[in-house]
């Protein structure tokens, strides 16, 4: 186990590696779909030999979690080529609101009267993002259908964090987390291919973006969540890895000169504020574990 100062630059390192996914994605010259195949193509190999876990605990309950987070990595690069990243990663982070509906059904968890309240100041921030129009931009040619597609990744992702916590409860026999990501980014890839094909000539520089993509914005961060998990409390931890949502619209602003909407940064500072606050109640009541909420425990990336 890590010690916590150690722990601590490990989750920061895995938020900021996070954070620029928008940036990479939007950069690298390639279709959406080549940077889904070949990024989680890449990324998949990555895992299977950066982390022990990965080569072991595939169990039952792996391919339901593997195609749900596929699908959370796939919307997630579609939206990023459409939208903002910062309606991408703010509208993916209405996952808790998804989570809370889901978590009784699924998880045969009870919504609290709290959860309420969080349910309806996350709806409040998801509906700011659809209130008037944002004009296409250079790096953001179909705003309307990127805003709907992050909406998809983050429903995607609540259903792929109500997997990784069902595989927890099985005490190892419905398999590992880490098997889930490896296979997720596996089947991303072999959807992906059919439509990324012919791949055609790009620059080194492009080909750089697609593999730092695979290896350090997905692999490396994941291992340093999954490392750093390992010696930080949850709530402290949450607290860290708000720095991706905060960072991800920074970095585009900076190498792409890409500004969201004002409606869009009212939305994304609700969402967040909700999600902090109920992961504070969540954690000093300790009655819902705060790994269910956005990247805890076992979080393979945001995307």
């Amino acid at each position: 186990m890590p010690s916590r100062s150690t722990a601590r630059l490990q989750l920061v390192a895995a938020a900021v590696l996070f954070s620029t996914g928008g940036a990479a994605i939007k950069a690298a010259a390639f279709t959406a779909w080549q940077i889904t195949c070949l990024r989680s193509g890449i990324a998949a190999v990555a895992i299977w030999l950066m982390a022990r876990e990965a080569r072991a605990g595939w169990g039952r309950g792996v391919p339901a979690v593997a195609v749900a987070y596929a699908a959370t990595l796939t919307l997630f690069v579609l939206a990023n080529r459409l939208t903002t990243s910062a309606n991408t990663i703010f509208l993916q982070s209405t996952a808790p609101l998804y989570l809370a509906i889901l978590g009784p059904w699924l998880l045969h968890e009870p919504t609290r009267r709290q959860d309420l309240a969080f349910m309806v100041a996350v709806a409040a921030g998801l509906g700011l993002f659809f209130v008037g129009t944002d004009l296409p931009a250079a790096t953001a040619p179909d705003p309307a259908r990127g805003n709907l597609l992050a909406v998809g990744s983050g429903f995607f992702w609540a259903l792929t964090v109500c997997g990784l916590r069902w595989m927890g409860s099985g005490g190892g026999a419905r398999g590992s987390a880490a098997a889930a990501v490896v296979a997720g980014n596996a089947i991303a890839f072999a959807v992906a291919l059919p439509f990324a094909l012919p791949f055609g000539s790009h620059a080194v520089t492009d080909w750089g973006l697609i593999a730092y993509l695979g290896v350090f914005q997905i692999a490396l961060a994941y291992v340093f969540v999954t490392r750093g998990l390992q010696a930080i409390p949850a709530l402290e931890a949450s607290l860290i890895l708000l720095v991706e949502p905060v960072l991800n619209p920074v970095w585009t602003w900076i190498f792409h000169g890409e500004r969201p909407g004002p409606w869009a940064l009212v939305g994304g500072v609700v969402i967040l504020g909700a999600t902090t606050l109920k992961g504070w109640v969540d954690a000093r009541s300790r009655s819902y574990p705060l790994s269910a909420i956005r990247y805890q425990s076992e979080n393979p990336e945001a995307r």
